[in-house]
């Protein structure tokens, strides 16, 4: 009898050849750079470092493209965003100690918003590991120890004959559900050495799928099926796994209404009859979706910001579909369907029957009614205003990417991303200097639609230097900063809470004149002109800059009572 397992493909005459008289000069880091090809990869981003360079010099001997960046940090979300747009693992070469280090609130982004990324890290020479004190560059005692709280998995190769198979099991690992960041190390003078091992060539490493278990599929169905005033809460899962098409086609058969996450933004269509929107802070939404009967609630966690801080409090029963086990149940009691968004939805689509219920627009309608109500009272036409001037600028399909300050918290909430996969932002982890190099990896990954980045001016600073990345590669990224002079939503919370602001008072540059300086065309506009100067540089090939000078406000909370 004869076992698929027992099936091995021999290898040509051409093959052998090769593998019995590979290229000279090689070294580890080639077997890095072939794995990679062989993979599937075509781009890579990065910086260069001392102990990092046998990867850079094999770099030139391949067919990689190399971005590179001029803060590891800023390169982490470049390798993020291209992770998001193209969903294949982002190669993020980085040098040790601090090079690597440096990357790290990238990377906790990357993971929190289940962004696949591939980083590729040199470590000291072999001679100095084992945690005692040599006295190396960089050194550190325990490198690894750094990322295994941040990413999904830690990968090392501490021989030459290691390397391909280390990076194959973490670019799967990266693709598996959920998808997110992973860790390769590989000590500098496995990098730098000569090698005759053959040139990879192989590389399959396929994901792992996540189906759900039947029965609990079964019991989600019959739940659904039977439910009055079923609603549903849509998360980042389902832009991850391309599911929208399934959510969309499962909400219309329910006649279920839909509100998407901050996360998942896109993953349903802002104009459907069925369509919340995103309205999450407000507690018109929250009372909503708190009396729904069933709650079906796919690739979300229901934390802080999706709950509207914590508040939610649901009366009927929660199905759950979660590709990350650990968030399964971890806020809010419910049948919990481990499983990919895109499979659990097909599962669902394959035993729930339609149904009818032709008040649920009404509903939908009444309680968005209800929220621009509450709006009207608090006088926020400019905000309002600027969202309208910015959706009306950006062509349909052009990415956008926010950073944290005002405007991008009114656009999680309000702003029609119109398409699945087009709207990101820092939201997962919170931290600051996420969009401009988020969506000069966005550019890279796709330069056929002009990518939007928003900015406050303290945001702005953290990717300053990237203004050189755009322009040495020319890509075509338009760079919005709403300047107010500060950490804008740092005063408001401040003011609110103690009165006055302390430490969010910040000197900043000219920001027109800086960007002129690295020579990428820069305008300053005002709110009524904004539209017109965002659309003249969305349609200007390659980067730009629009400075809007501006102090905005925030819509009132409703989750303090």
């Amino acid at each position: 009898m004869t076992h698929d397992h027992d099936l091995v493909l021999k290898p040509t005459a051409a093959q052998t050849e090769a593998a019995l008289n590979p290229p000279a000069g090689r070294c580890g880091g080639d077997l890095v750079v072939e794995t990679l090809a062989a993979l599937g990869a075509t781009t890579v981003f990065g910086l260069p470092g001392q102990h990092a360079l046998g990867v850079f010099d094999a770099l030139r001997r391949s067919d990689l493209r190399y971005i590179g960046l001029r803060v590891e940090n800023n390169a982490g979300f470049a390798a993020d965003a291209y992770g998001r747009i193209t969903g294949e693992a982002a190669p993020l070469l980085l040098s040790t100690g601090p090079g690597a280090l440096t990357s790290l609130a990238a990377l906790q982004e990357a993971a929190a918003a289940s962004a696949p990324v591939l980083a590729i890290s040199s470590q000291v020479p072999t001679a100095g590991l084992g945690g005692g004190r040599h006295g190396y560059l960089h050194e550190l005692p325990d490198q690894q120890a750094s990322f295994r709280g941040v990413v999904k998995s830690v990968h090392t190769a501490r021989t030459q004959s290691q390397i391909p198979s280390a990076i194959a099991e973490a670019w799967k690992s990266a693709l598996t559900v959920p998808h997110g960041p992973v860790w390769v190390e590989i000590p500098q003078d496995v990098l730098t050495a000569e090698t005759l091992i053959p040139v990879v060539t192989a590389g399959d490493a396929f994901p792992e799928e996540l189906p759900p278990r039947p029965e609990l599929t079964a019991l989600a169905a019959h739940l659904l099926s039977n439910a009055e005033r079923p609603a549903i809460i849509a998360g980042g899962g389902v832009v991850r796994a391309d599911a929208s098409g399934k959510l969309r086609a499962l909400a219309e058969r329910l006649q279920a209404p839909v509100v998407t996450t901050y996360g998942g933004k896109g993953a349903f269509p802002w104009t459907h009859s069925l369509s919340l929107q995103s309205w999450l802070e407000d507690r018109h939404m929250t009372d909503f979706l708190e009396d729904a009967d069933v709650l079906l609630v796919v690739g979300s966690g229901l934390g802080e910001l999706s709950s509207n801080y914590h508040t939610f409090r649901p009366r009927g029963r929660v199905v759950q579909v979660e590709a990350d086990l650990g968030k399964l149940e971890s806020n809010h009691p419910a049948l919990g369907i481990h499983a990919d968004a895109r499979l659990a939805l097909q599962a669902l689509l394959e035993t729930v029957p339609a149904r009818k219920d032709a008040s649920a627009p009404a509903r939908v309608r009444e309680v968005l009614d209800r929220v621009a109500a509450r709006l009207a009272t608090q006088q926020l036409t400019l905000e309002q205003g600027l969202l309208t001037s910015i959706r009306a600028a950006l062509p349909p399909r052009s990415p956008s990417f926010w950073d944290m300050t005002i405007l991008s918290y009114w656009a999680w909430a309000a702003f029609d991303p119109r398409g699945t996969n087009t709207m990101h932002s820092a939201q997962g982890s919170g931290g600051l200097g996420y969009a401009f190099p988020a969506a000069l990896g966005a550019a890279v990954a796709d330069p056929t639609y002009p990518v939007l980045a928003v900015s406050g001016d303290g945001g702005a600073l953290y990717g300053i230097a990237e203004l050189a990345t755009a322009r040495q590669y020319d890509l075509n990224v338009t760079w919005l900063i709403v300047d107010d002079g500060g950490y804008g939503i740092l005063r408001e919370y401040m003011t609110d809470a103690y009165g006055t602001p302390t430490a969010t008072e910040l000197t900043r540059p000219d920001y027109v004149a800086l960007a002129e300086s690295f020579g990428v065309p820069a305008v300053r506009t005002t709110p009524e002109t904004l539209e017109t100067d965002l659309a003249k540089a969305l349609g200007e090939p390659g980067p730009s800059v629009v400075v809007l000078p501006a102090v905005l406000r925030m819509f009132a909370a409703t989750h303090l009572g």
